[in-house]
């Protein structure tokens, strides 16, 4: 008995171990704040090469709080910022959070998001588990994360070179 449960275990903590390794995340990246913003919107790229999961929640030091959103058009056209209970992401497919789609929504920000810093993001999904990320900050109108990669790889006197971050568990 004593080793069936052990047995048990061990296959659960592989399972679960491989699953994580199906789900990718990159392109992590914030937008500039100001000094008295109190939210802040968090964006990056979730890859599922597996059976599909679901985002359930994030967290991160930077702010008290954050929420799975989604941008919506209401009836008269005004653009709104709603929380959202799950991102499903489908079997072998791409999920991008993105400005004017769904977005992690930073509440409570305990700091301004500054251009070149980073911080750490923890997505937990439903089946992989806990992926930590880190994020960039880039600036306040940048619109992806290929302008923060684009500056990023000027700074270091890269030019052409494709050196984004990809973590994969």
């Amino acid at each position: 008995m004593r080793n069936l449960l052990l047995a048990s275990v061990l296959v659960f903590a592989f399972s679960t171990a491989a699953m994580a390794q199906m789900v990718m995340v990159g392109d992590a990246w914030a937008r500039a704040t100001s000094p008295s913003q109190s939210v802040g919107g968090i964006f990056l790229s979730i890859h599922d090469h597996g059976p599909g999961d679901t985002l359930i929640s994030a967290s991160s030091p930077i702010a008290a709080n954050l929420e799975l959103h989604q941008t919506v058009a209401d009836a008269s056209g005004v653009m709104k910022m709603l929380p959202v209970a799950a991102l499903p992401v489908a079997a072998g497919a791409v999920l991008d959070l993105k400005p004017g789609s769904y977005h992690l929504m930073a509440i409570g920000l305990k700091q301004q998001l500054k251009p070149g810093e980073t911080f750490p993001v923890t997505l937990v999904f439903a089946k992989a588990g806990a992926i930590t990320v880190t994020a960039t900050v880039g600036t306040a109108g940048s619109a992806g994360p290929a302008e923060r990669v684009m500056d990023h790889m000027h700074m270091d006197g890269m030019e052409g070179m494709d050196h984004g971050a990809m973590h994969q568990h």
